[in-house]
């Protein structure tokens, strides 16, 4: 016959609870939330709210999700966990400057343009060059423009790049005639998946990343 196992004295099993919190592979999480959901349910729906939506979701937005109130940190964190979980896939989730989201992998582009072979908007070099002057020194004036570039900047371009919601006035310098300010958008920085200016590519890779055509004007 064996031989009972002895129970451990206390203080070794208080020893071995300690290890046990400490290592969080061995915890479940439970200290975002209640009984009314768990930390797997509210990552299905954040998953849910950012693949069916069709512009990036702000934190504030994703907090309305929860039942239990969440802090920036805690919600940076849940995401910042399902986007490793999304790793290794056809899509991933990205943060950008408005947000959250969900997208295709650029290595499956080709393969998704199959599906819509309609090409997308071909932007000239002038255009493509005024955005970037904004972009790097804004905020600027038409003549700022005029005067980094070298050549005279039409309105036309001026209004595509507000058409497509990329640039847009700002107010006015004061000085005589009270000049237009223009500045880039949140919505420049979504399109080229970045969240600050600050991760700004050069005016070659912003061509590639908007798939445009660098023919002169």
């Amino acid at each position: 016959m064996s031989e009972p196992i002895e129970p451990l004295p206390q203080s070794e099993m208080s020893s071995i609870e300690i290890i046990a919190v400490e290592n969080p592979d061995n915890v479940v999480h439970t200290d975002l939330f209640d009984g009314t959901m768990n930390r797997h349910q509210f990552k299905l729906i954040l998953e849910a709210a950012l693949l069916t939506a069709t512009e990036p979701l702000s934190i504030a937005e994703l907090k309305k999700l929860s039942d239990v109130s969440l802090d920036t940190k805690q919600m940076e964190t849940l995401l910042e966990e399902l986007a490793q979980e999304w790793q290794g896939r056809g899509v991933e989730l990205v943060r950008v400057a408005s947000g959250w989201r969900f997208r295709s992998k650029p290595a499956m582009q080709p393969y998704l343009d199959r599906l819509n072979p309609q090409k997308p908007p071909r932007y000239s070099r002038a255009v493509l060059e005024t955005l970037a002057i904004i972009a790097y020194h804004q905020p600027v004036t038409r003549g700022d423009i005029e005067e980094i570039r070298g050549v005279a900047v039409s309105a036309q371009i001026l209004k595509t790049l507000e058409a497509r919601g990329w640039v847009e006035a700002i107010g006015t310098r004061d000085t005589p005639g009270k000049p237009e300010l223009f500045a880039t958008t949140k919505q420049m920085l979504d399109d080229l998946n970045l969240r600050a200016l600050q991760e700004l590519p050069s005016l070659q890779e912003i061509g590639t990343l908007l798939e445009v055509d660098a023919a002169k004007a």
